[in-house]
C-alpha cells in the first residue's frame, strides 16, 4: 500500500479539496466557535470526481482495522460521505456491501419515529463518517443515538481534521478518531 503522502487518489482528492471546498475567511462554525477559514466539503462531495475519490479512499481505510456492518453519520453532514462510501464498497465487492445509515437531531414525530434511518440494527458495529470535524459534536451526537439503538461505534472517520479538539473528545468516549486529512494539510 502506498504511503499517504505519495498515493495519488489522495494527492487528486485533497488539490480538488482546496480548489472547491478551502475558504480563507472569518467564519463561525457550527460548534460556535470562530475560525479563519471555512471547508464546505459538499463542493467536493457533490462532484463525480470528488466524491469517487473520497468514496475509496474512506472504504480503503475501514479495510484496515476493525471490521463494521454499516456506515453512518449525522444528517446532513456525513450523508454524501456515507453515500459514497456505500457506492465504492459495491463497486470493489458487490457480494458483500456494507450498509448505511443516517441519524436525525431527532426523533421523527410522525411515521416510525425513527432518528435513525436506512441500513442499521441493533447489535451493528458501525464506523462513523464526518466530512469535517472541529470538536466532534455532532458526530459525539450519533454515537450517543447509534448506542441508545444498541449498536457499538468501532470506528470514527473523517475527511478532513480541522485539528480543534475533536480526536481528544473522541479519545475520551474510548475511540480514536481517524482522518484522511488533517489541519497539517491546509494552508492556515
Amino acid at each position: 500500500m502506498a504511503s499517504e503522502s505519495s498515493d495519488p487518489a489522495r494527492s487528486e482528492l485533497l488539490k480538488l479539496i482546496l480548489e472547491v471546498s478551502f475558504r480563507r475567511q472569518k467564519v463561525v462554525l457550527s460548534s460556535g466557535r470562530e475560525s479563519d477559514f471555512y471547508l464546505d466539503l459538499r463542493q467536493t462531495l457533490m462532484r463525480p470526481r470528488g466524491v469517487a475519490l473520497a468514496g475509496r479512499l474512506v472504504l480503503e481505510r475501514l479495510r484496515v482495522g476493525p471490521a463494521v456492518d454499516s456506515v453512518g453519520g449525522m444528517a446532513v453532514g456525513a450523508v454524501p460521505l456515507v453515500s459514497a462510501v456505500l457506492g465504492a464498497s459495491d463497486l470493489s465487492d458487490p457480494t458483500s456491501p456494507l450498509l448505511g445509515f443516517f441519524v436525525r437531531k431527532e426523533s421523527k414525530s410522525h411515521g416510525l419515529g425513527k432518528q435513525i434511518e436506512g441500513g442499521f440494527e441493533k447489535g451493528q458495529r458501525v464506523a462513523l463518517l464526518e466530512d469535517t470535524v472541529t470538536t466532534g459534536g455532532s458526530t459525539l451526537q450519533a454515537l450517543d443515538a447509534v448506542q441508545a439503538e444498541g449498536g457499538s461505534v468501532a470506528r470514527v472517520i473523517c475527511l478532513v481534521d480541522r485539528g480543534e479538539g475533536a480526536a481528544a473528545a473522541f479519545a475520551e468516549r474510548g475511540l480514536e478518531l481517524e482522518s484522511i486529512f488533517s489541519r497539517e494539510d491546509l494552508p492556515v
